[in-house]
């Protein structure tokens, strides 16, 4: 069982940037696609970007796309979310996961994602 770490999580004002990483143990996530998702308070959980497990593709929700971007360094087993132009309703806990299967492509579900990470707090103020 891999075990996800995320980091970065802070406050930031709108309009600002910041960046999640995601660092993964226990085994090498190189052939999972990670996924990254946030639960704001009183909301359900909901899909914010993906990636591939080369990187190759990736997969964004509609109300981030063009403002964020994610990636990943197999070398470290580390994924990551960099978050511009951020607006006080990206505030949320940010979680990311590795998906239940080897090699697919970008995915929004959260069923198909076995790992969880524990979250990150994003606070942007107006």
């Amino acid at each position: 069982q891999v075990q996800l770490v995320e980091s970065g999580g802070g406050l930031v004002q709108a309009g600002g940037s910041l960046g999640l990483s995601c660092a993964a143990s226990g085994r090498s996530i190189s052939n999972v696609a990670m996924a990254w998702f946030r639960q704001a308070p009183g909301k359900e959980r909901e899909f914010v970007a993906a990636i591939s497990w080369c990187g190759a593709r990736t997969l964004f929700a509609d109300s981030v796309k063009g403002r964020f971007t994610v990636s990943r360094d197999n070398a470290k087993n580390t994924g990551y979310l960099h978050m511009d132009s951020l607006k006080p309703e990206d505030t949320a806990v940010y979680y990311c996961a590795t998906h239940r299967r080897p090699f697919t492509t970008p995915q929004a579900q959260q069923a198909d994602f076995a790992s969880w990470g524990q979250g990150t707090q994003v606070t942007v103020s107006s």
